[in-house]
């Protein structure tokens, strides 16, 4: 019978995972599970519980186990309060706890056994140190210290007994021989976070693989002088462990943190899709290793499963990738690949440029008789279609927005107008319309959160009325919506009327223009306020008729006023002076208005025109009637408040979905902490991700700066604060190390002051024409006085 997949289920998940030199064994231990089991080729059978006896405490509580390369009944583990333990099997007590050394001072993540000496044992620890521990002494013999806060992983060489890796939490690689622990032989920084895991090439001698927090897999010929990795495969989610396939030299598994539940197995010659992964398992997978032989792997995971995966059941997602490849670039050009098989199905377009060559088979299944672990080359075309002035595919629009968009230094309203103005300009009419509506909804001075007066006392001075004065236009707008005592500003606030003010709240010397009524109008019907006007009566000697003939109007609709007759209050609010006459009982309702109130739905607009009309046919009115119709409602006491920050958060997450991350993004920086708590906070990083990715594509570096600063999420405006040391090298080559300024190959300064001829180890100044430079105090003085460089290559320097 032959191997298959196979798996058992514990009460507990492991954390960590080793066999013995024949693989039939295999520990897993963790938390709360310690146990050996016998790996057979149809089932896997429990042959041990370590975690048994009456004194079980944090020893029991591991990390990291490793089996000995030489003796079957010899075990390893690294212990969460910091303890390295090592177990016997063929103890004849219960417990099969041999030593425990105490010697580190924080949680240890590894432990390794020597390939050669059976009695060293190597531990790394959250401590920044690596300890070597002789079995035989019981006693630690050796201290590695890693300058680090932590070391993640050690794994000695196989090819080379006296040397180990070591990698870290600040993404440095450091190569060590046990005979020097004073100092490492290599130290390098691999990854731009922390490396979780590291494996030596079991057939390459210097070849070492790392895997880290950057979502990166780099392999490392340590026999180079230069530090760049041989290969670098690039996946979705965290890397934690990698282990090289036995008997394949390109191949190479790994594990996710996060995210990633499925094994990869990755060809580093095609490093953008996996060669076979296996997804059997349910949650994180905690551990990885093969039983020598290249067919079958096993894993634990924190689903509390042990599999056994046989490469025969594994997903070749090549067998299911897309057969042909498209993408476009930042100016608008189309690059499209394929197999040669689908070329002439394709119609002749666009000018084409062609490049063939022979490349890795993404789009041919491979048959199973030829190979199920290598991929076959394949002739593949790649068509190049240029954009030819196409208005569709041109990104002038993101170029020239992203230069002029204004995102602060001004007013909420000004900033939305700049911002209109451009999005016209640029036919984007959809975005200026946008733009021009929060212009409205977020006026200049309005209160974030602000709240509106809703109070009885209030709402009933918020009555909307109609009236008209036939005989004195240039007092009073015809067109006027008004109420008594008080009016509300943009903002919402209740403002008094200051004296020499007329009815309408301006002065005498001022002119009211329509424009101003609509904004004013737009932005308190935004703002969940009705726009609202003193209006007061001067009576004349004569007396004063009002004839009541007038209508109300309740979300902008007409009131039936025969219905609302009962519930009109006639009494008039009282004003600061006492009225000259008494007034009189209002006259019977025309019944052109009446007609006029039973029409459909006219807006505010319509009302007015038509109302004007029907009261210039009812006929001609006296000089008397200074008022010629008023009404009083108070059914707005109970007009919610309009808030309208959901709706704009809809429009925001309906441009990210079209892509447009700008105008998300804009409009995030310039409403600021207006809109900012209605959007989840990794949804904002993750717009902010996007267009800063976009600006990059585009080189435009300034303003994807400007957007990390004005951004108020902390994941990002740091952004510009990372990844700001730059590593320099000596002329003859040679990167720099401890001393910046001094060069170990060549036992020479790397930065020579042109003025002074002495070496520079603080601030360096040169000039970016001739290159030249030196002490910066030094090159102020001499070019107050010199125009040419002090070198005497002739070059004219200038200090800005």
């Amino acid at each position: 019978m032959g191997v298959k997949t196979i798996h058992v289920v514990q009460e507990a998940h492991a954390n960590a995972m080793a066999t013995n030199k024949d693989a039939n064994l295999v520990a897993i231990a963790g938390r709360n599970i310690f146990k050996v089991f016998t790996v057979e080729d149809d089932e896997i059978v429990e042959r041990m519980n370590l975690r048994i006896g009456k004194n079980i405490n944090l020893n029991y509580s591991t990390g990291d186990v490793v089996w000995s390369y030489h003796d079957d009944m010899l075990l390893a583990t690294a212990a969460t309060n910091g303890s390295v333990v090592t177990w016997r099997l063929d103890k004849s007590s219960l417990s099969k706890q041999d030593m425990v050394f105490h010697d580190h001072r924080r949680t240890v993540h590894k432990v390794n056994f020597h390939p050669v000496e059976s009695n060293l044992l190597l531990s790394g620890s959250q401590d920044g140190t690596m300890k070597l521990f002789d079995l035989r002494k019981r006693a630690v013999v050796s201290t590695f210290y890693s300058n680090s806060e932590s070391v993640r992983d050690v794994e000695f060489s196989p090819f080379q007994h006296t040397t180990f890796a070591a990698v870290q939490e600040n993404g440095n690689v450091q190569i060590w021989d046990l005979r020097r622990p004073d100092r490492c032989d290599k130290n390098f920084t691999a990854h731009s976070g922390p490396v979780f895991a590291c494996n030596w090439h079991p057939e390459e001698k210097y070849w070492l693989a790392t895997a880290g927090r950057d979502k990166t897999i780099k392999v490392w010929d340590l026999e180079s002088k230069k530090f760049v990795p041989e290969f670098t495969i690039h996946t979705i989610a965290s890397v934690t462990h990698v282990k090289w396939r036995p008997q394949r030299k390109f191949h190479i598994a790994s594990t996710s943190l996060v995210v990633d539940f499925t094994i990869n197995i990755w060809d580093l010659r095609r490093p953008f899709i996996p060669l076979a992964l296996f997804n059997e398992h349910k949650d994180v997978t905690t551990a990885i290793t093969w039983r020598n032989d290249p067919a079958i792997l096993l894993s634990t995971s924190k689903d509390n499963t042990l599999y056994q995966h046989t490469f025969v059941d594994a997903i070749r997602p090549a067998e299911r990738a897309n057969p042909a490849g498209l993408d476009i670039n930042c100016k608008g050009d189309v690059v499209m690949a394929m197999s040669k098989k689908l070329i002439g199905e394709l119609p002749q377009v666009v000018k084409e440029t062609h490049s063939v060559a022979k490349i890795p088979a993404f789009f041919r299944k491979v048959p199973m008789s030829v190979s199920e672990q290598q991929f076959r080359p394949m002739i593949s075309t790649l068509k190049i279609g240029n954009n030819i002035n196409e208005k569709y595919l041109s990104t002038n629009w993101f170029l020239e927005s992203a230069k002029k968009y204004q995102l602060t230094g001004h007013s909420v309203s000004e900033i939305c107008g700049h911002n209109a103005g451009i999005a016209s300009a640029l036919n984007r009419h959809q975005e200026a319309t946008c733009w021009n509506v929060l212009k409205y909804l977020y006026p200049s001075n309005s209160s974030i959160n602000e709240v509106k007066p809703s109070t009885s006392s209030e709402l009933e001075k918020d009555s909307i009325h109609y009236f008209d004065t036939p005989n004195n236009d240039q007092r009073t707008n015809r067109h006027q919506i008004v109420s008594t005592h008080r009016h509300y500003s943009v903002g919402g606030k209740i403002e008094d009327r200051q004296p020499g003010e007329t009815s309408t709240g301006f002065s005498e010397e001022e002119t009211e223009t329509d424009d101003t009524d609509y904004e004013w109008t737009l932005t308190n019907i935004a703002s969940g306020v009705a726009y609202n006007q003193d209006f007061y009566i001067d009576g004349d000697d004569e007396g004063l008729q009002l004839g009541f003939s007038g209508f109300t109007m309740d979300n902008n609709r007409v009131v039936n006023l025969e219905s609302k007759m009962a519930m009109i209050n006639w009494q008039l609010p009282m004003e600061a002076f006492e009225p000259r006459i008494d007034l009189t009982d209002p006259s019977p309702i025309p019944e052109h208005v009446l007609e006029f109130s039973r029409q459909g739905d006219l807006d505010q607009d319509e009302l007015v025109t038509v109302m004007s009309s029907k009261l210039n046919e009812s006929g001609s009115h006296s000089e008397d009637d200074d008022v010629h119709s008023i009404s009083v409602d108070n059914s707005y006491q109970n007009v919610p408040e309009w808030d309208f920050n959901p709706l704009v958060v809809d429009m925001l997450s309906f441009y990210a979905s079209q892509g447009d991350m700008q105008m998300a993004v804009s409009i995030l920086i310039v409403l600021g902490e207006r809109i900012k708590s209605y959007i989840d906070t990794a949804i904002q990083e993750e717009w902010y991700q996007v267009y800063l990715d976009l600006l990059a594509r585009f080189k435009l570096y300034t303003t994807a700066n400007q957007i990390i600063k004005l951004s108020p999420l902390k994941s990002i405006s740091s952004m510009n604060q990372q990844s700001t040391s730059i590593h320099t090298n000596c002329i003859c080559g040679h990167p720099l190390g401890r001393l910046e300024w001094f060069c170990d190959r060549c036992k020479s300064g790397s930065n020579v002051c042109a003025v002074c001829h002495q070496l520079v180890k603080g601030l360096y100044v040169w000039c970016q024409g001739c290159s030249h430079g030196g002490h910066l105090h030094h090159w102020r003085t001499w070019l107050e006085k010199n125009r040419w460089c002090p070198a005497g290559c002739g070059h004219c320097c200038e200090y800005v």
